[in-house]
């Protein structure tokens, strides 16, 4: 049985079964793609529900696996040369899943380098535009006077939409005729923007063609229809 004993999280979440990957998240955008790619790939794993509302990101236990205090992050107890390994941020999670199963990630170089491209297309765009819009639409910058700050995350997410669209135009995934991690690292933050942020009129989502069949496609995998309620939030 793996010892998870030298990492201090496992303290504050115990491992039931400490010889399966542990994930500590929650179901945000950022959170569903660790989950979704678990199930994807049926991976074995044990969920820890991470309070952020109660700042448990922020506390010492967590942030010694992530310093960035931010879910979602995991342990592999069988990582390289069957050593453990702690890992954060979702994007690099992805990617480290992927290579570790061949799977949801092409082999050939090139593609392989194309899906990563549309990965780090959402970690460094999708993510931070539409999160900030949800925050000025939404949050408590909704209460803000002055609009622009709102008006330039709209326009910028529905701008960032259109190079999502142009993508998937005669495609039925990312990268084709292949689920990948592209698609998982992008499908919980356009869900979100839609739905639970409310901003679908302010980016004109009602006018787009192809991004809304691709989601609709995304949603009807079961592995992300799971994976869109790990771990299950605190009561």
């Amino acid at each position: 049985m793996a010892n998870l004993s030298a990492f201090p999280i496992t303290k504050r979440w115990p491992a039931s079964h400490p010889d399966r990957i542990q994930l500590y998240s929650l179901p945000t955008p950022n959170g569903v793609k660790v989950s979704i790619a678990l199930e994807e790939l049926e991976l074995p794993y044990e969920p820890h529900a991470i309070d952020i509302g109660k700042n448990e990101t922020w506390g010492p236990e967590f942030l010694s696996l992530n310093p960035n205090g931010k879910i979602p992050a995991i342990i592999d107890p069988n990582g390289p040369g069957g050593k453990p390994l702690g890992l954060w941020e979702s994007g690099a999670i992805l990617l480290y899943l992927a290579e570790k199963t061949g799977k949801l990630l092409p082999k050939d170089p090139a593609a392989r380098y194309e899906t990563i491209q549309w990965v780090f297309f959402q970690m460094a765009a999708i993510g931070p535009m539409f999160g900030q819009l949800g925050f000025f639409h939404k949050f408590a910058g909704s209460q803000y006077e002055d609009k622009r700050p709102r008006d330039r995350y709209a326009n910028e997410s529905k701008r960032l939409l259109g190079v999502l669209e142009d993508r998937l135009v005669s495609r039925t995934w990312i990268m084709g005729d292949e689920f990948t991690i592209a698609d998982i690292a992008i499908l919980g933050w356009v869900r979100n923007l839609v739905g639970f942020y409310g901003a679908g009129e302010l980016v004109d989502y009602a006018s787009l063609t192809h991004v809304p069949i691709w989601l609709e496609r995304c949603l009807s995998r079961p592995a992300v229809q799971r994976g869109l309620d790990i771990p299950k939030r605190p009561a």
